[in-house]
């Protein structure tokens, strides 16, 4: 996951990240009522001084400038004096203009995100227990202020008065035809598109930092489960968080022919007693206790069985349930961006914010594409596959079947200790960095550069990139280490993670504007992650592909994003639930959050799975820390897929990584047709799933 976009970007782009306060507890002032006729005056005097072409460009800066005016701005005469000493008249003037504030702002980006990054370490960061100082550092947000201090200093109506705001419905309609400065401009001109009051964007902020701290704390200790029998299922030490490793150690589990079906069938219960808060709160992140997730029994562990330190009070454990924290955090994250929406009239919800702002794709779009997935008569035919290659109908968790993948071959203890050999410290996969690269086709001038731009942290949580925000910044990956060195599941994450560095690097210090730089959306960062994380194995030297492995990866990929589309809908579903809902408590939120995910899970997956009711939609932790993320998952799959089916062509991939991590931040569109030749859709991922399946045939091989 890109953590460094969801953290900073937002005071700039008012999707920041905190403190509650009612949206309806404060609303944007108004202007001083003179100004329309100031407006008058001002264009009629710059037209005769600019000439009649320049009258569009002269009235659309007095409107914006105006619509944010307000009366502690100064009064009509300010005005008209701050107009006439601050329009850019011809077009040199614009672009020395534009260049400053992209020289200016590159460096107050950069320097706040390091600040914002050093603030954040030890929450961020396997460095030892968290002080409660930390949890504060961590919250707080040196950026809060800059949006508020932009409009003081009239920066931001320099800004607003020269450069046009522009809605999604215009970018996808024109944005083919802009030059790169154009689309540097727009930008510029988007990143004040809001007035967003300082305390509301430090309570997004603080929200954010709540949140997160939750999450990543939020280890089952699996030794410490038990079956009716009172026997343990797993080996002593296992720490999982939730949701990463739970999900991905019932992908390690179809390796175990002996254990792993009840191992699996364990861990899809401890998800649904999460979901439903069921689940006995000193149970979390505690090794002093035992629990029968079926039964939902708790008892002081043995003293023979500790893995750690019991939590205060768990030698004689009650079943209390976690009191719908989980959700508290989910309505805390809600109340803390619905303050922001007066602030926000062109994208008057937080919702739209993250479709027409975030994503630039609307909403129905979004939905369709999912739902184009969903609803594929390939779901069916794969289902059928995998309960072959199985040998047994399907079981829910088996939306998370990854026996597609080449590493099936390989149990996952063979490849933790193959993985903990080779990188026994976050240090050893920094030195690995540049011959890595290699493999994934870069030549070795461009891997050594690459490496030389990114540092790699041992995570608290389960892992994360952090992007630079200025060119003479690093890029920085994180993964969780355990002492006993790097387990597949860490190399895994931090193939991904290396991914968003390496995309990172180029569309920041290779790109012709830092204005642009980036992708359209943190869907494209996801799927150029996902280039590197479905090649891990090969970079463990586990095999090549070839045409059968191909087959097999199409498989995989759709199943990925058949099993993902339906999160990302319940994502949106909750987010939509909370606005009609405002002032629901965090009961009533989860209520509806079981009900909305066992609706979507029977509507589209009880079809092939049988299983009725099922809330597993619901386990994804960004939901609650991540804010409306998740659908950015299916679009990456779907963008993943074109973007290597690409590089496969051209026979050059790490060329072809490089050319399109520098398209920058335009639409979504336009980026994947100079990519790859045809818009962002499904279609690919489809096709190829087709072919795999009438390659396979049903004899499940």
């Amino acid at each position: 996951m890109n953590r460094g976009i969801a953290i900073f970007v937002a005071a700039m782009v008012a999707l920041p990240i905190g403190p509650l306060i009612a949206a309806e507890s404060a609303a944007p002032a108004s202007a001083p009522p003179s100004m329309a006729a100031s407006a008058g005056r001002l264009e009629a005097e710059l037209v005769g001084r600019c000439g009649e072409v320049q009258r569009a460009r002269i009235r659309n800066g007095l409107r914006q400038t105006s619509a944010f005016w307000q009366t502690q701005d100064g009064d009509a005469a300010a005005f008209e004096a701050f107009v006439r000493a601050n329009f850019a008249s011809d077009g040199k003037t614009l672009d020395a203009l534009l260049d400053r504030f992209e020289h200016n702002l590159e460096q107050l980006d950069g320097h706040l995100h390091e600040v914002n990054r050093e603030f954040r370490n030890p929450a961020d960061l396997d460095v030892g227990p968290l002080q409660p100082y930390d949890d504060a550092f961590a919250g707080y947000d040196p950026s809060a202020h800059l949006v508020d201090d932009f409009f003081a200093s009239k920066l931001a109506f320099t800004v607003l008065l020269n450069f046009p705001l522009t809605t999604l419905e215009e970018r996808l309609a024109e944005g083919d035809h802009w030059t790169r400065r154009q689309w540097a401009g727009a930008r510029l001109a988007e990143r004040f598109a809001k007035r967003i009051p300082a305390h509301i964007n430090q309570g997004i902020a603080q929200a954010a930092a709540d949140s997160e701290r939750y999450i990543a704390e939020y280890n089952i200790w699996m030794h410490h489960l038990v079956d009716s029998q009172g026997q343990r299922l797993f080996p002593a030490g296992l720490r999982l968080l939730s949701h990463w490793n739970l999900r991905d150690e019932i992908k390690a589990q179809y390796g175990d022919p002996k254990d792993g079906l009840a191992r699996q069938h364990t861990i899809q219960r401890v998800m649904e007693r999460i979901v439903t808060q069921e689940i006995p709160l000193v149970v979390v992140n505690n090794p002093g206790v035992d629990w029968n997730p079926g039964t939902n029994a708790v008892r002081a562990a043995p003293a023979q069985a500790l893995d750690g330190p019991a939590k205060p009070g768990s030698e004689s454990p009650d079943e209390v349930r976690e009191p719908d924290t989980r959700y508290a955090m989910l309505l805390a994250d809600f109340r803390a961006q619905r303050a922001a929406d007066p602030y926000s009239p062109t994208a008057p919800t937080f919702i739209a914010r993250r479709f027409d702002e975030d994503r630039q794709i609307p909403e129905a779009r979004v939905r369709a594409m999912l739902e184009q997935v969903l609803k594929a008569p390939e779901v069916a035919e794969t289902a059928r596959l995998i309960a072959q290659r199985l040998g047994r109908p399907l079981e829910p968790f088996d939306i998370w079947y990854n026996g597609f993948r080449p590493r099936g071959k390989y149990t996952e203890a063979q490849l933790d200790t193959l993985v903990a050999k080779r990188y026994p410290t976050a240090a050893a996969y920094q030195k690995d960095i540049p011959r890595l690269l290699k493999l994934l086709g870069f030549s070795p001038a461009r891997a050594q550069y690459l490496a030389g731009n990114i540092i790699v942290d041992a995570a608290r949580g389960s892992g994360h990139a952090m992007g630079a925000t200025m060119r003479r910044e690093k890029a920085r990956l994180r993964t969780r280490v355990e002492k006993s060195g790097m387990n597949y599941k860490g190399y895994n994450i931090a193939a991904h993670e290396m991914g968003h560095n390496v995309e990172q690097t180029f569309s920041l210090n290779d790109i012709d504007h830092t204005l642009l730089a980036g992708v359209p959306n943190n869907a494209f960062t996801e799927a150029l992650a996902f280039v590197f994380q479905n090649r891990d194995l090969e970079l463990l030297g586990l095999g090549k592909p070839d045409a059968a492995s191909r087959a097999l990866k199409a498989l995989n990929d759709f199943w990925a994003a058949y099993e993902i589309a339906g999160v990302a809908l319940l994502d949106i579903d909750v987010w939509h639930w909370m606005y009609d809902h405002p002032d629901a408590t965090s009961a009533q939120l989860r209520e509806a959050t079981v009900v909305l995910a066992r609706d979507l899970w029977n509507r589209y997956y009880a079809p092939v799975f049988v299983h009725k009711d099922v809330a597993l939609l619901g386990i994804y932790s960004h939901m609650i820390d991540s804010f409306l993320y998740l659908p950015d998952y299916p679009l990456g799959h779907m963008i993943a897929f074109q973007i290597e089916e690409q590089m496969e062509k051209s026979g050059q991939p790490g060329r072809e990584f490089e050319r399109m991590a520098t398209l920058g931040r335009v639409t979504p569109d336009q980026w994947m047709i100079h990519a790859t030749g045809k818009p962002v859709g499904p279609e690919a991922l489809l096709a190829a799933t087709r072919t795999a399946l009438a390659r396979l045939g049903g004899a499940g091989r």
